[in-house]
């Protein structure tokens, strides 16, 4: 379990940091700069849900054919995932470009929120074939038991990253001050870089395998796969959205420390992440093997062991969030409520635990329609119409609306155990 998942936790660390490095590095430039690009990488994080379902399905597939020892049918069904990926680049290219600004508008953010958003993520969505390709690359690898590749890559991207945004965004070394522009460029360049190792890597160990023909049964089964994650991660991130427009009614300084606040937390939710993508390959390879009771044992580990990581930074969250903030920003209302914000989702990270690795073990199992339904349930059924009748009919403090949170990872992690507990656990049919 460590030797996949410690590789998998500091890529998933290296891989958000893209995004928390953009919060941190535009920090200086103000409250409206930090909503921006806040608002923006949610933006992102919608479009690239057609990413995820595909990375899922790659993952899966790849990972017990894997453990099948049918390393040539998983080659091919990785060439399949790529061709998938650059359509999926396309479409996500244009509905980018395509909201712009008014997204951000109908979230209710002030003009000057919505032109720096704009300046920020048309560059970003010119060059998501390379964010995509990253995220999928990794996935496939991933399915193969190689978690150090995507691990060097994320680090060669967050390296590059530092190097190019910071004197792009404030003008440093002889380069123009470019603000949120030069933190977009280089997320650009960093990926493009990231892309080109990682897809290099992927054909010489014959993780991916070169076909002149569309393989249909693998292309439908890694479609079969993930599109239920394609519908879950867009329920998810699009119920985001929704949720950072409630939080938006509080003002852009609340918004501000809502997104600080999110950064801070993915130091939590990446090891959590990165276990939970082991999980998926251990699961996923045992049943593959036909080794089910092994598959069950390595995810209960896989719980335990985020359980134990997370409650610890549950417990920092709490003792600690102003060190924490001060490193991000030094406004002191943002601080203010970034210090509440910290003290209540400290209390969300035991469920949070449970329900991101049990969504990797059931993922490996194959069994990715349950979840999508788990994240109806918690988002769309609890999560949304109850802070928009504590924002607009009670007109509640702000803490009350972040504490629904709790009840939203609660809500999932109470139906993914039980789905865990009534799992069959056998193999997919290849």
């Amino acid at each position: 379990m460590f030797r996949l998942a410690v590789p998998v936790v500091l890529s998933s660390f290296l891989q958000r940091s893209v995004g928390i490095v953009d919060i941190f590095l535009v920090g200086g430039l103000g409250a409206s700069a930090i909503a921006a690009v806040g608002v923006a990488q949610i933006m992102i994080f919608v479009v690239m849900s057609v990413s995820w379902g595909i990375n899922v399905g790659a993952t899966v597939l790849v990972s017990q054919l894997w453990g099948a020892d049918r390393k040539d049918e998983a080659g091919k069904a990785a060439y399949q995932a790529m061709l998938a990926a650059v359509l999926a680049a396309v479409i996500v290219m244009v509905l980018g470009h395509a909201a712009g600004s008014k997204v951000a508008g109908l979230l209710g953010a002030n003009e000057e929120v919505q032109h720096i958003l704009y300046s920020y993520s048309k560059i970003v969505f010119t060059f998501i074939l390379f964010t995509i390709s990253i995220n999928v690359l990794s996935g496939i690898m991933h399915g193969a038991g190689d978690t150090r590749t995507p691990l060097y890559a994320t680090l060669i991207v967050n390296i590059l990253h530092v190097v190019v945004a910071y004197p792009l965004i404030y003008g440093k070394w002889g380069f123009p001050a470019m603000g949120v522009k030069g933190a977009a460029i280089a997320i650009a360049v960093s990926e493009c870089l990231g892309t080109a190792f990682l897809l290099t890597r992927s054909l010489e160990r014959r993780y991916i395998i070169l076909s002149r023909k569309l393989e249909m049964r693998l292309t439908t089964m890694t479609i079969r796969l993930g599109w239920p994650i394609l519908v879950d991660r867009f329920l998810q991130n699009a119920g985001s959205m929704v949720f950072a427009k409630v939080i938006l009614l509080y003002g852009t300084t609340v918004y501000a420390a809502h997104q600080v606040g999110l950064a801070i937390e993915a130091i939590s939710f990446m090891p959590g992440y990165g276990i939970a993508v082991a999980a998926a390959t251990m699961v996923g390879q045992n049943l593959g093997a036909g080794r089910p009771a092994e598959a069950r044992l390595s995810a209960f580990e896989a719980n335990r062991l985020a359980v134990i990581l997370m409650s610890c930074m549950g417990l920092l969250f709490f003792f600690f969030p102003y060190v924490l903030l001060r490193m991000f920003t030094s406004d002191p209302e943002v601080i203010r409520y970034g210090i509440l914000y910290m003290k209540i989702v400290a209390f969300a990270q035991v469920p949070l635990a449970f329900s991101m690795v049990l969504t990797g073990s059931l993922r490996g199992a194959g069994d990715t329609g349950f979840i999508m339904f788990a994240t109806i349930a918690g988002m769309w059924l609890v999560r949304l119409p109850l802070t928009a009748l504590l924002a607009t009919v009670y007109e509640a403090p702000i803490r009350y609306v972040w504490s629904v949170m709790i009840i939203d990872w609660l809500t999932r992690m109470t139906l993914l155990l039980w789905r865990y507990r009534k799992q069959s656990w056998g193999r997919l049919e290849i």
